[in-house]
């Protein structure tokens, strides 16, 4: 099999991370968001964004590392963030992500899954970056529909503020602007 169509075989692959279903809804629509929706979300999240970064960031790499991040969700599906992470799930997503990626020719595959390795470690400047940012489309939706993610799955303010308070490790100036409307959803009761 050629290069290429080891890669042509990945991207027919990858379509399945649009019927990959998350908690929750794109701003103004009844249905949820898929994760590859979530994907194209995030990457401009993180475009737009990424002067307010706490370190110099190389932004393809985060770029990168966000549309890869997902991708263990073809097989796992996607979990809300406020639940547990057990072993088990990191472990079935990771054998997954594998999987996907080794569809790829063999010096792709190495840096795609280098890059994802990198970003579940969380601890370069570019990973502490791209995982403030895949935290922020899911707050937006949820302070853009009265918190029906938030009021459906019974999340506590407490367990909002904690999850994404990581937001700050990659953007205290984000952090800060995302709290307030946190807090101002407090004040209103969209999030109790």
């Amino acid at each position: 099999m050629s290069q290429i169509e080891k890669i042509l075989n990945f991207i027919v692959e990858i379509e399945k991370l649009k019927n990959v279903y998350r908690k929750t809804r794109p701003v103004g629509l009844d249905r949820y968001e898929n994760s590859a929706e979530h994907s194209w979300h995030v990457c401009l999240c993180a475009l737009m964004l990424k002067d307010y970064s706490n370190d110099d960031i190389n932004i393809d790499r985060v770029i990168k590392m966000l549309l890869i991040h997902d991708l263990g969700e073809i097989d796992c599906g996607d979990t809300i963030v406020y639940a547990a992470e057990s072993a088990d799930l990191k472990e079935n997503e990771a054998i997954g992500v594998k999987r996907i990626l080794k569809m790829l020719p063999d010096q792709q595959f190495k840096e795609y899954l280098a890059l994802w390795h990198e970003f579940e470690a969380g601890e370069s400047a570019d990973s502490k970056f791209a995982k403030a940012i895949d935290r922020v489309p899911p707050l937006l939706h949820n302070l853009h529909d009265e918190g029906h993610s938030w009021k459906k799955h019974n999340v506590t303010k407490e367990q909002v503020f904690s999850v994404n308070s990581r937001i700050g490790e990659g953007s205290e100036e984000l952090w800060g602007v995302i709290k307030r409307k946190l807090e101002e959803a407090v004040s209103s009761g969209t999030l109790k």
